[in-house]
C-alpha cells in the first residue's frame, strides 16, 4: 500500500516553485476546463514527479479512470467550520471508501456551481475523520482566503478536529488575491507552529499545466 503521507511530507518549497510537484488541479469533473487524462499526459511530459487532480467534492474521476502512478488520489470538499467556509483537500484517500463516498457531491450542480456549494452541510468532524478512515490525510486549502478572526485559533480548531497539513505554498491569484484576510508567510507560521504537513499547488481550472 502506497504511504501518500510520508510522499507529501518529503515535497519541498522548491518542488512546487520549480513546477516539480501541484497538488492542486481541477478538472471538467468539477468546475475546471482541462480534461483529466490529458492533464496526467501533460504532466508526465513536463517531468512532474506528482499531481493531484481535486475536483470539487467528486472522486468521479478516479473511478471512471483509474490512479496513473504520477497521481495522489484526492478530492476538494466544500464545508463549513462554525462561521467559517473552507475548503478542505483529502490527500492519498481510497476512492471506494463508502464513508467518504458517502460526502461526496450526488450532482454534477454540486461540484461546480458556487451558489450550491456554499450551501453545504458536510460536518467538519465527521468528514475529517472519514479521510483518515479512507487512508487519507486532510488539508486546509487556500487558508489566507477563509474569513477567520484569528488564523492561529482557527487552524488550532481544526486541529483539535485532526488536521493533517495546510497548503502554504499557493499563489494567491485571480479573486483570491484579493480576498484575503492574512498573508501567506504567516500561514507558513501557522504551519511551523503546530507542526503541520506543507502542500502546495496552483488551483488550475484551466486547459494547461
Amino acid at each position: 500500500m502506497i504511504d501518500y503521507k510520508e510522499i507529501i511530507k518529503t515535497f519541498t518549497e522548491q518542488d512546487y516553485e520549480n513546477e516539480r510537484v501541484n497538488l492542486h488541479l481541477h478538472t471538467t469533473y468539477s468546475d475546471g476546463k482541462g480534461d483529466f487524462c490529458d492533464l496526467i499526459k501533460q504532466a508526465k511530459e513536463k517531468g512532474y514527479k506528482k499531481i493531484a487532480i481535486c475536483d470539487h467534492n467528486t472522486l468521479k474521476g478516479y473511478e471512471e479512470n483509474g490512479i496513473d502512478d504520477i497521481v495522489i488520489p484526492a478530492v476538494e470538499f466544500d464545508v463549513w467550520c462554525g462561521y467559517v467556509f473552507l475548503h478542505l483537500l483529502a490527500y492519498g484517500v481510497d476512492i471506494n471508501n463508502p464513508e467518504l463516498q458517502s460526502f461526496c457531491a450526488k450532482s454534477k450542480r454540486e461540484t461546480e456551481l458556487d451558489i450550491i456549494r456554499i450551501f453545504s452541510t458536510r460536518n467538519i468532524k465527521k468528514l475529517i475523520n472519514a479521510i483518515h478512515n479512507a487512508g487519507g490525510i486532510a488539508v486546509l486549502a487556500h487558508p489566507a482566503c477563509c474569513w477567520a478572526i484569528s488564523h492561529d485559533r482557527f487552524v488550532k480548531k481544526l486541529i483539535s478536529y485532526g488536521l493533517d497539513g495546510i497548503e502554504v505554498y499557493y499563489p494567491y491569484k485571480r479573486h483570491r488575491g484579493i480576498i484575503k484576510f492574512t498573508t501567506a508567510n504567516n500561514i507558513e507560521k501557522i504551519a511551523d507552529k503546530y507542526g503541520l504537513i506543507k502542500t502546495g499547488g496552483t488551483d488550475l481550472h484551466g486547459e494547461n499545466l
